[in-house]
């Protein structure tokens, strides 16, 4: 008999083939959990509690190492490694909820001319007779070049078969949807009340957020937001190629849930617009490399092993019924071109909105996420480059890190006379764990307030129950028990700070070699521009005291928000910038931080707060060594596998 799993509080049950993981079980019955690693059993975030723990497998490897002795004797487990082999009852604690996620749709505004490639006209086309019996599709043809000047349009199969009953029941006066005046992707009765409407997405690895809009006008009727459905694969794109890699079904289950997320997002837009999604005619659609190879089906795993190669770099035309997204049949859905290695369409978009590549000075721009885009120069020719910066910042590996949702703490100050903490959470509830932000927050105000030294390390010797010695080494308390959701202290552990470490020297590293890649000094930037969700909630001085940013002045930093999401809107409504997209990728030039040949000495430098000159800290760097920092290059530090550099 196939064994039963009851989920509490949600109340659901469900029957599952014996030895599923309690993860698939929670995936396959809707069940929100939070899942970073995709199933490897390294990120320790899908926290259960089981009832019964007769049913289940012995305790893996991966939970003995991630859950204390007393999480594993009240019945703890990881759903991603425990297998479920007869009836069991699963609890999903508050802890291990996503939560209601804060997404970023807004971007900065962008002039475009407005010259969409979908455009309406009406016709009125020769009836037919027993002196003149052309065929209907010649007819509507021949119209269309003596009114129009149109030649040689390819008319969709759908139309083909819609056009006989729709010239008779409009009397021979219908309306032509074209796309790019080179096919007729539909026809209908002449009316003014059905639209010419296109959407444009965003597919972040972490989030998605869609825009609709009229195409005759370029307004935006509606904004929707969801998490990629992809994440209970993983957190990051290189667990989710892992996955394909290790179960190449996984490709197909992967693409079908992009898929998905774009129709949920094109459904929701059209409700909120009360817009028919069969009048949606064009999307386009950005995102890194692998999100855009995954959409198309595409075995995206090149991408992750040297040269780095992807499948196709040129933008993409395919009608969306051959995708299955599930706007007009015959539209058209437009995938922007991509750089290289991980800079994919979606840092063009971001180069387009921000218009970096227009600038006369040199700029610099950066899209901070699990993989983090940096673009540097002017209209003199641009480089890319994408830093594998972790997901830390979206709250992995952090021992209370989660994303930013409902009790995530957001904002954090600690006084540096009495080391209070105070904070802000998100919708204002009681904590239960730090978002990026903070997370950035309290590595810097724990670097001002003399709690930690610039290597990183949290100082012993201080006399204030804030910092104290934890199970894995210093710790710094933000919130007790008695203000918490979770019935715990939240801290910042020693172990936090050195995966803070790694993912901001990252970020340093890829700037630092981008900008001499393209022969500009800090105090030669005009702008910096900061792109996506991230960017725009975390405070750029705290950023810039642990060096994650260039050190510039604030006069200079300009927060964009989604500009991703902006640039796609541009293309969505532009023929004329998606020209310029190809423009841009024609500009850029591409570097690869894993065979750049100041990696390694850049690396290391930038582990210290803010970053350091190693030659002047010869005591520091030996303290870095030997608290077990691992030195990586980016393509270990994508496959999280990282290894120790030997002399």
């Amino acid at each position: 008999m196939s064994p039963q799993v009851t989920f509490q509080p949600d109340g659901k049950r469900s029957t599952l083939a014996p030895a599923t993981t309690i993860l698939e079980a929670c995936i396959s019955s809707g069940i929100d959990v939070t899942s970073v690693c995709g199933g490897s059993g390294s990120c320790g975030k899908c926290k259960v509690i089981i009832r019964n723990m007769d049913c289940l497998n012995a305790p893996a490897e991966a939970e003995m190492k991630l859950l204390s002795k007393k999480e594993l004797e009240l019945g703890y487990r990881l759903a991603c490694v425990t297998r479920i082999r007869g009836n069991v009852t699963v609890l999903i604690p508050d802890s291990s909820r996503k939560g209601r996620q804060r997404l970023q749709t807004e971007g900065i505004k962008t002039r475009i001319k407005l010259k969409p490639l979908v455009t309406k006209v009406s016709i009125k086309i020769p009836k037919p007779s027993l002196e003149d019996q052309g065929a209907d599709a010649e007819r509507l043809q021949s119209a269309l070049k003596i009114q129009y000047n149109l030649d040689n349009l390819e008319i969709a199969y759908d139309s083909l078969k819609k056009l006989p009953i729709v010239l008779r029941e409009g009397d021979w006066t219908i309306d032509v949807t074209l796309w790019d005046g080179r096919k007729i992707i539909d026809v209908g009765p002449h009316t003014t009340a059905n639209g010419v409407y296109g959407l444009a997405v965003d597919i972040g690895t972490t989030k998605m957020a869609g825009y609709l809009m009229e195409l005759k006008t370029g307004k935006l009727l509606s904004t929707v937001s969801l998490m990629n459905p992809q994440t209970p694969f993983g957190n990051d794109v290189i667990s989710r190629i892992a996955c394909i890699m290790k179960r190449p079904e996984a490709l197909r289950e992967l693409e079908d849930l992009l898929v998905t997320g774009v129709n949920q997002i094109l459904n929701e837009a059209c409700e909120k617009a009360a817009v028919s999604s069969n009048h949606v005619y064009e999307t386009t659609i950005v995102g890194n490399t692998a999100m855009h190879h995954l959409l198309l089906g595409i075995n995206p795993k090149f991408v992750t092993l040297s040269p780095y190669v992807p499948v196709i770099q040129n933008s993409v035309d395919i009608e969306a019924s051959k995708l299955g997204i599930a706007a007009h049949s015959a539209g058209n859905v437009h995938l922007l071109p991509i750089v290289a290695g991980f800079v994919g369409a979606d840092c063009i978009a971001d180069i387009l909105a921000s218009e970096v590549y227009r600038s006369l000075k040199p700029s610099f721009m950066i899209d901070v996420g699990t993989n983090t885009e940096i673009v540097v120069g002017s209209r003199e020719g641009l480089v890319a480059c994408s830093c594998a910066s972790g997901p830390a910042f979206e709250g992995a590996h952090i021992k209370y890190g989660m994303r930013a949702a409902t009790g995530a703490i957001e904002k954090i100050w600690i006084d540096p006379n009495t080391l209070e903490p105070n904070y802000l959470v998100i919708d204002e509830d009681r904590p239960r764990g730090i978002c990026g932000s903070a997370i950035v927050d309290v590595v810097a105000e724990m670097l001002k307030a003399g709690v930690m030294d610039t290597s990183g390390k949290i100082l012993s010797g201080i006399d204030n129950p804030r910092v104290r010695q934890g199970p894995n080494g210093q710790e710094f308390v933000i919130a007790y028990q008695q203000e918490t959701s979770i019935g715990e202290d939240i801290v910042v552990t020693q172990l936090d700070v050195r995966e803070v470490q790694k993912a901001k020297a990252a970020i340093y590293t890829g700037a630092s070699i981008a900008m001499k890649r393209a022969g500009v000094a800090r105090e030669n930037l005009e702008k910096v521009f900061i792109a996506g969700a991230f960017g725009t909630y975390v405070d750029p001085a705290s950023a810039k005291a642990i060096g994650m940013y260039p050190d510039v002045s604030f006069e200079k930093i300009i927060q964009i928000g989604n500009a991703a999401g902006t640039g796609a809107r541009m293309a969505l409504l532009s023929k004329k910038a998606r020209k310029t997209a190809w423009k841009i990728r024609n500009m850029v030039k591409y570097v690869e931080l894993a065979a750049d040949p100041d990696f390694r000495e850049e690396y290391i430098s930038a582990l210290f707060f803010p970053h350091a000159d190693l030659d002047q800290f010869p005591e520091t760097m030996g303290a870095l060594k030997k608290d077990g920092l691992h030195i990586a290059s980016r393509h270990e530090t994508l496959l999280s596998k990282l290894k120790k550099l030997r002399k």
